[in-house]
């Protein structure tokens, strides 16, 4: 369960974001590319090097602003700060011991949309749903 609900977390969260029109939609992923950098700040596991983190994460989010790609690396690289913190037994979350784990999981998911260009879910299971129907044998 520790690996199906991250991922699940991380079909939903693509769902709901690829709802937001294009152009907005990239923006809005920068946007939280460059959040998701600063998520470890307050529990300085990794004590200085926490700073290393928000600072590449808003070079790759300003990135981001015209390049899908460059999201997907700002989530995977998050997803490599999660399990530093997995390791480092700092979880994202304190109350979470396997927050940061779950993150890991998750951050991927994410990114594997972003590197197919951030497409509408639903845009597509659409698409394919229309062609399907028009491929059925006419009785």
């Amino acid at each position: 369960m520790s690996i199906i609900m991250p991922i699940v977390i991380g079909l939903i969260a693509v769902t709901l974001v690829s709802l937001i029109p294009e152009p907005q939609r990239r923006l809005v992923n920068a946007v939280l590319v460059a959040g998701a950098g600063a998520a470890y700040l307050s529990g300085g596991g990794l004590g200085y090097a926490e700073f290393i983190l928000p600072i590449v994460m808003t070079y790759v989010a300003y990135r981001g602003l015209s390049s899908w790609t460059w999201i997907g690396i700002g989530w995977l690289l998050h997803t490599t700060w999660d399990v530093l913190h997995h390791l480092g037994d700092s979880p994202l979350l304190p109350f979470a011991p396997l927050s940061s784990f779950g993150c890991a999981i998750c951050d991927p998911v994410i990114a594997l949309w972003c590197f197919a260009g951030g497409p509408s879910v639903l845009g597509r299971l659409r698409d394919r749903l229309s062609r399907r129907a028009e491929d059925a044998p006419q009785v």
